[in-house]
């Protein structure tokens, strides 16, 4: 208790003194040797500033004598003034770094000053006093490092001013060069100057001599010229008076080449006039001729017995789209209707066929076109029209139509019903209709009470060599009412489908067989002619159809067959001993028709957009290789008898099969739906039903 008592008057007493040390005001440390050294550095920067006070009177008078030199010496004046700005700049940081070393100065003098002897009598006895004592150590070890960083500062601030010393020597030793120079160049520019005057006395000297000589040879001249116009005057007025006469003249000038201009043109339109006529009577002719050979050329055609071929190109529809795929790539021929040009591939190419038909023509522009061949039919010849092409591009339209717009088939029904009334006075004629399908290479009855029953192409055992269909069934039309009820009866049967390029694509190639027999009322003479109107399915390609499955099914039958129309074609062109009709039923049904002893035409039909310009190549290749198949003239079918002499027809077989409604295969009920009954009650067969020969 007593250590502890003395310990705490002992701390008292250190607390007094502190208090007391801090109440002192504070003043120079005698014999510090900080004090000291800023003594010495207030005596450097003294000097320093008269050095600098004599640097600057020096820069003064270099400006002033810089200033009085040529203007040879302005770029020299820039570099100076540029280095007087630096060490402007230069001094004005020293300034700054000078005032920042008093300022530090006076706060160092500021500060109390360590109390060292305190701190070790106190460094044992309290913790406040060991306290004071730290901070009173790092005061004074932050005045050490900035008393440091101040003798950094003046040695920095001594190399700057040598740095700025020598900088000044070589200012005046480059000044000095400068005079030296200066006065070098005032003397070689007197020299200069001399020779120059010497030259120039010397040019006038030498001028004037000349410009003598050449005075004395102008007035020369100018005696000569003188009596040169003595004599030219008379020509003169001779040239006055040719010219007074020429200028007359051109006055009237305009008038004569606006009358000569006149009789030109007008010289120039009789003769554009007669070209022109002459133009039109060789375009005339042209025309005529075009005709005449056109004419003639089918007349060879008929006589040969060529496949003659049609194209009819269909219009853009909006099923077409839009784009470039959907643009026209199909043009015509202004000057002959049976030329066709397409553009396949940026490159065109160019068909001759019997005719072609433009998107503007109407059915009945085609018509007329078939009319005559299917007029043949009632004077007892065979004719076939098959209609061709990818599948969407009118086909069906053009052999079936619509019921406001029909086309081929009931047309040529309805004319052979107007050329038999015409003829009903003479003969006796009686027409009949069967209508049939190939159906995935089934043949089928579409007039037939089961249209799903298969039948077969059989070949005549009397060794003629003509086919016929047994089981076909065929009926007897008098009126054009009948034709609509046949036509709905087998529209109902035929086999359509929706595809990616066609809405109703059909999926069928199908036949409508018309057989016309004649009887000549007076000489007993007996014709019988067929008509074979054929609508083939469309070729189409699966990637763009879309077909799968029964659809697939039905494209690859259809492409087969007409692959084997194509075969035909080639191997009847070559005239092949042997033509492949059993290929397909198609061929086969139409060998009658491709073979000879028949009028065939083909109905090639195209589409005009860009995307469909492959497949209308193909089609119109395919039409120009049918075109040259020749088959040789056409006979007609006509003998004298009865008609129950069944034996002296050259076209019918000599063989007979049972009614049709005695078939005795059924045919499935699946594929299509059933045929409203009132139809089939109103469509009776012919009371003499019978074997339809193709």
């Amino acid at each position: 208790m007593v250590e502890n008592e003395r310990l705490r008057q002992e701390m008292r007493r250190c607390e007094a003194e502190l208090q007391e040390l801090r109440a002192k005001p504070p003043g120079p440390c005698p014999g510090c040797e900080h004090s000291q050294e800023s003594a010495q550095l207030r005596d450097k920067l003294s000097q320093l500033q008269l050095e600098m006070a004599e640097s600057k009177g020096m820069l003064s008078e270099l400006n002033l004598e810089v200033q009085q030199k040529t203007d040879r010496l302005a770029e020299v004046e820039l570099r100076l003034k540029d280095c007087l700005a630096e060490k402007a700049q230069e001094e004005e940081r020293l300034s700054r770094r000078l005032r920042d070393s008093h300022e530090t100065i006076a706060s160092l003098r500021a500060q109390s000053p360590p109390v060292k002897y305190v701190i070790k009598t106190v460094e044992v006895e309290s913790p406040k006093t060991k306290q004071a004592l730290s901070e009173s150590q790092a005061r004074n070890q932050h005045l050490q490092e900035q008393v440091a960083m101040q003798r950094q500062v003046l040695k920095e601030m001594e190399q700057q001013l040598q740095s700025s010393h020598q900088l000044t020597a070589r200012l005046r030793a480059q000044i000095a060069m400068y005079e030296s120079e200066l006065e070098r160049a005032h003397g070689q520019m007197l020299e200069e100057m001399q020779s120059l005057e010497e030259d120039k006395n010397r040019a006038i000297e030498e001028a004037f001599a000349r410009a003598q000589v050449e005075m004395k040879a102008v007035h020369e001249n100018l005696a000569g010229v003188r009596t040169n116009l003595l004599t030219l005057q008379p020509a003169l007025r001779t040239l006055t008076n040719d010219y007074n006469g020429l200028k007359r003249q051109v006055r009237g000038f305009p008038l004569l080449l606006q009358e000569a201009l006149r009789s030109v043109k007008a010289e120039i339109g009789q003769a554009i006039e007669e070209v022109n006529s002459n133009n039109q009577e060789l375009l005339r002719k042209y025309r005529r001729e075009l005709q005449l050979r056109k004419k003639c050329h089918n007349e060879l055609v008929r006589l040969k017995g060529n496949i003659r071929v049609i194209a009819r190109v269909r219009p853009v529809t909006k099923e077409d789209g839009e784009g470039p795929e959907a643009t026209n790539a199909v043009t015509f021929d202004a000057d002959d209707d049976s030329i066709i040009h397409l553009l396949h591939k940026g490159k065109p190419v160019s068909f001759e066929l019997d005719k072609v038909f433009s998107p503007h023509a109407s059915q009945q522009d085609v018509f007329q076109e078939v009319q005559a061949l299917i007029t043949s039919c009632i004077d007892g010849f065979n004719v076939c029209i098959f209609a061709y092409g990818q599948t969407g591009a009118g086909k069906t339209y053009t052999m079936e139509g619509t019921p406001e717009n029909p086309g081929i088939n009931q047309r040529a029904l309805q004319l052979l019903f107007s050329e038999v009334q015409e003829k009903a006075s003479d003969w006796e004629y009686t027409i009949t209709v069967s209508a049939a399908e190939i159906y995935n290479e089934v043949l089928r009855d579409l007039l037939g009470k089961e249209p799903q029953e298969k039948l077969e192409i059989r070949l005549c055992p009397d060794g003629s060599g003509q086919l016929y269909v047994p089981g076909l069934t065929e009926f007897q039309v008098q009126s054009v009412d009948d034709i609509n009820k046949v036509f709905e009866f087998g529209h109902t049967n035929r086999t359509t489908e929706f595809t990616n390029l066609n809405e109703h694509s059909s999926r069928s190639h199908a036949l409508l067989i018309v057989t016309v027999r004649g009887v000549d009322c007076s000489t007993g003479l007996r014709t019988t002619g067929k008509l074979n109107l054929v609508d083939l399915a469309g070729s189409e390609r699966v990637g763009k159809s879309g077909a799968e499955g029964s659809r697939l099914r039905e494209a690859q039958h259809i492409n087969k067959s007409l692959s084997a129309l194509g075969d035909v074609i080639a191997a009847l062109r070559s005239r092949q001993g042997h033509v492949p009709f059993r290929n397909s039923k198609l061929t086969y049904l139409l060998q009658d028709s491709l073979s000879g002893d028949s009028k065939t035409l083909m109905v090639v039909q195209v589409s005009p957009v860009e995307k469909n310009t492959s497949e209308t190549l193909y089609s119109l290749k395919f039409a120009e290789r049918v075109r040259s198949v020749e088959l040789g003239p056409g006979l007609r079918r006509a003998e004298l008898g009865s008609w129950s002499s069944q034996e002296h027809l050259e076209w019918e077989p000599a063989c007979q099969m049972p009614q049709p409604s005695a078939r005795a295969h059924s045919a499935p009920s699946s594929g299509t739906s059933s045929r409203p009954g009132s139809i089939r009650r109103k469509l009776q067969p012919s009371g003499r039903s019978r074997p339809l020969p193709v």
